[in-house]
């Protein structure tokens, strides 16, 4: 952007000050990797510094002037007592017209954001301006503030004059360069793609775009690459737990934080670790021939920005954040210098899958539920949902369906989507998404690769995901956690005209129930009672509801079975999912004549604890462990599949007597 375009903005600009203050630091300070919270300028007035912004270091004497973009990273190395003055504002373009030309014009450059420095021509000038600003500050009044923009003006005009008069070079924040030294910094802490571009005063799509466009990942993939970049060499060279880890670089969940190590590196993270200490004691044996291990290469797929909470409060929930996509990923550890140079250029694209293949109805067709209903318009072969966020116009026969955490409804229906939130591996419909893009997860999808997939159709749970994603195409809102699984599905089907689609699985779905409880009754089961559990040594958690996941629903709600009193009064009377975590002293007093246990790859080995193998239904061998992955979805096509599990598994045990 040159001079005099940054002119013709602070022509059209509506300004705020947001601060002005006045600092001293003593020789042989230090400020180090300070973010800059808003634009602002740096007047020096005494002593002499090196100050660095995003890298370009700058020597000022007394009375220099630097300023800065939003997020730009400032380091300051003093000399000898220094004092500057620093002042903050926000600007941006008040005028529509205006405003709509400098986009059409330059899409991908913020107002404002120009970098420079330079020793001015009348230091003077500029310090009075600046002086009665920070006066005019302190008295906070609201003439006073009027004041303050009035000689915030007067300070840019004459500072505009010197930087024209000086032919100063200028030139802009460079937010990719910002965006790799945030991550770098703060890769440990919530970080997502909107929460990026706000830091840096960029919309999210253009930040996305030019971050793609100089290093061939979006911010979240570099993100995930860096956390499991710290994650390897903590595991090469230390000896911190799975959970110590996981929370160093960012996961709360060790279950979690396994999976993505998994599925982004190949092997689980302690495979990886056993892996490379064996390497490493080989290479440490002089006799032994074994492959060097400098410039060792991996080869590993990319997973994008995920958080799911297994345990909350205690409990688990039956749907928590989290998310998985796939591309390639660098190279074991990223070094700082290659962080920054972001050099390298990289596109990537959406690989192709198979459309949907929704039915269409041409007969109108009434609300099935009180959330969500469906009427079919035969002259432009739409269909209007009603749904709680008002009626939605959508396709009779949509063929690029989105869909969000609801996708085992979906493919139930008969319905193959374009794309769907992230599914576990072990998940019952897994191989019916064959080819299907993975958008992430859930609650976080990636708004640039849906609109990539040009849908026609987008179905979502959550309001965050029908805020964030309503304007790209119709978009369809299912409130799951306040639906049962009938009216979800019936909710769902009425968006595709599936009608009868949804009562003939509701009907199959019963029919199986009544089988299923006969069997059990005929081999003196279905009076038997069951503990649901989940976790290890340091503590068990106790499925205290129908709703919880990890078959509470297809066991106590469908086949209609008991669990231990103790725990029977909560299911009773919680409608919502719940679980108490309790210690392996107490855990006989929860546990039934069977016992269901969720596990996943990590999962503590319980055979060696005394009390666990104490247990009655343990020690006889009425343990009947579930897969994690299998069992967490709770749409229609995984609890026909998980009722086949448990009814298989208990006429398989021993029996209870």
């Amino acid at each position: 952007m040159q001079l005099d375009e940054q002119m013709k903005c602070w022509n059209h600009a509506a300004v705020k000050v947001l601060d002005i203050r006045r600092i001293v630091m003593e020789a042989g300070a230090q400020l180090e990797s300070y973010i800059l919270p808003a634009n602002g300028f740096i007047y020096t007035i005494r002593g002499s510094a090196v100050l660095r912004l995003d890298g370009q270091a700058y020597k000022a004497e007394r009375f220099y002037m630097l300023h800065g973009a939003k997020g730009s990273s400032l380091d300051i190395q003093t000399n000898e007592d220094f004092e500057y003055i620093l002042l903050y504002y926000r600007a941006f373009l008040a005028f529509p017209n205006y405003r709509k030309k400098w986009l059409m014009a330059q899409p991908e450059v913020t107002p404002f954001s120009l970098q420079y420095g330079f020793a001015p021509s009348s230091p003077l000038g500029l310090l009075r301006y600046l002086d009665e600003l920070e006066n005019a500050w302190v008295q906070s009044g609201s003439l006073d503030l009027l004041h303050t923009k009035s000689l915030f003006y007067q300070f840019i005009h004459e500072m505009m004059v010197q930087l024209a008069e000086q032919e100063i070079k200028t030139e802009l924040a460079d937010p990719v360069k910002q965006t790799l030294r945030y991550i770098l910094k703060h890769y440990r802490e919530q970080v997502t793609l909107d929460f990026l571009a706000e830091q840096f005063n960029y919309s999210s799509r253009h930040l996305s775009m030019q971050f793609k466009r100089q290093t061939g990942y979006s911010p979240i993939d570099y993100l995930i690459q860096t956390r499991i970049a710290k994650a390897r060499n903590l595991l090469v060279r230390s000896d911190a737990t799975l959970s110590e880890i996981a929370a160093e670089v960012g996961y709360s969940d060790v279950y979690y934080f396994s999976r993505i190590f998994k599925k982004h590196v190949g092997i689980s993270p302690i495979l990886y670790q056993r892996k490379m200490r064996e390497e490493a004691r080989t290479e440490d044996r002089p006799l032994q021939i074994s492959e060097s291990s400098i410039g060792r290469r991996w080869k590993s797929g990319y997973i994008d920005y995920e958080n799911h909470y297994q345990y909350i409060d205690g409990g688990s929930t039956p749907m928590k954040r989290r998310k998985t996509s796939s591309s390639m990923i660098m190279v074991a550890l990223l070094s700082i210098t290659m962080l920054l140079a972001a050099c390298s250029s990289g596109t990537a694209t959406t690989p192709a899958a198979g459309e949907g293949t929704g039915a269409s109805s041409n007969s109108s067709s009434t609300a099935v539920s009180s959330d969500t209903g469906s009427q079919t318009n035969k002259d432009n072969e739409t269909r209007t949902v009603s749904t709680v966020k008002g009626d939605v116009v959508v396709p009779a026969n949509p063929k690029r369906v989105v869909v969000l955490y609801l996708q085992g409804d979906v493919v139930a229906l008969g319905v193959k989507p374009i794309a769907t939130s992230d599914v576990y591996d072990g998940a019952a419909y897994k191989s019916e998404l064959e080819g299907v893009n993975a958008l992430g997860t859930w609650f976080e999808p990636n708004p640039e690769a849906v609109i990539d997939l040009d849908p026609d159709l987008i179905i979502v749970p959550s309001e965050e995901t029908y805020t964030l994603l309503k304007d790209i195409a119709p978009t369809v809102y299912i409130p799951y956690e306040k639906l049962s699984t009938e009216e979800r599905l019936h909710s769902i089907a009425s968006i595709f005209g599936k009608e009868q689609e949804a009562e003939t699985l509701i009907t199959n779905l019963n029919t199986k129930v009544e089988e299923s409880k006969k069997t059990l009754a005929d081999a003196g089961i279905l009076d038997k009672t069951i503990s649901i559990v989940e976790g290890g040594l340091k503590g068990m958690v106790i499925v205290e509801s129908k709703q919880f996941g990890r078959g509470s629903q297809a066991v106590y709600e469908y086949l209609g079975m008991k669990a231990p009193e103790v725990v029977q009064k909560k299911i009773d009377v919680v409608s919502d999912a719940a679980g108490s975590t309790i210690s392996m002293e107490v855990l006989p007093e929860y546990i039934g004549d069977y016992v269901f246990r969720s596990v996943y790859e990590g999962a503590d080995n319980l055979t060696d604890n005394p009390i666990w193998s104490s247990i009655p239904a343990i020690k006889e061998g009425r343990l009947i462990e579930i897969d994690f992955d299998f069992f967490y979805y709770s749409d229609i096509y995984s609890i026909n599949k998980q009722l086949d599990f448990v009814v298989e598994k208990l006429l398989a045990a021993p029996r209870a007597q």
